[in-house]
């Protein structure tokens, strides 16, 4: 009999009030788990050790083996990670924040425990996307996730012309991130590229408690830079949200 792959959810920043995002079954589940494959070996054993001061762990945090999956990672060492479960060991795969397998390379170790036969069970958490679009105000019925656009200026704003035109004939909301320290280009970019009266969300800090979320109008984000009141989302996680009107 195989081993059962649990996905298991991170916070979305630095916390110590686990309980607030992370519900105590999946806790208790985590707890129990001596295998872990994770983004980021060093994030997993923080949340280990948040975990471990409230349900003691299977193992001391030295002995629990933590397997690092990451977009580096070779897609010929996907079956040496999963061979622990197809020998009946019990495994975690965490995200380095918010749900695994979502905008996360952990989804190619989903797929390969599917083929071969090794049962899948995902655990309820923070996702910082679907926060997004449930705090935006924009249309939660039909939306869409399109992961980080072009770092070079002409190509991130052909991108958005043809996001904002996809959202206008689809009347769906288009879901983007990019690396923090370039929040306010891509704000920026954003107020440029998009019509007057495109709305964009931004969210900022989902769950912690520097959390902010706001949605305006492109010609009222201009003003709002204009005056120099940009948000305050330096090199702090934000989601991008925008929907055509």
């Amino acid at each position: 009999m195989t081993g059962t792959l649990y996905l298991i959810p991170n916070t979305l920043g630095e916390t110590e009030a686990l309980s607030h995002v992370i519900p105590e079954h999946v806790q208790a589940i985590t707890a129990r788990l001596d295998y872990f494959v994770a983004e980021n070996a060093k994030t997993a054993r923080a949340f280990l050790k948040l975990v471990g001061a409230r349900h003691p762990l299977a193992r001391p945090l030295q002995e629990i083996t933590i397997a690092e999956l990451n977009v580096n990672t070779p897609a010929q060492a996907l079956a040496g990670l999963l061979a622990p479960l197809l020998a009946g060991r019990d495994a975690g795969l965490v995200s380095e924040a918010g749900v695994p397998a979502v905008a996360d390379p952990g989804a190619d170790l989903v797929r390969l425990a599917h083929q071969h036969g090794v049962p899948v069970k995902p655990l309820v958490g923070p996702s910082s996307l679907l926060l997004a679009v449930m705090a935006s105000g924009l249309n939660g019925q039909s939306f869409a996730f399109n992961g980080y656009l072009p770092t070079d200026a002409a190509a991130r704003g052909k991108r958005i012309k043809e996001l904002e035109a996809r959202s206008r004939g689809e009347k769906q909301t288009q879901l983007f991130i990019e690396t923090p320290y370039r929040n306010a280009a891509m704000l920026e970019a954003l107020v440029a590229g998009c019509v007057a009266a495109t709305l964009i969300c931004v969210a900022t800090d989902l769950s912690l408690p520097s959390e902010t979320i706001r949605t305006m109008s492109a010609a009222q984000w201009k003003s709002l830079l204009s005056a120099g009141k940009a948000p305050d989302f330096h090199k702090k996680p934000t989601v991008f949200l925008l929907l055509a009107q």
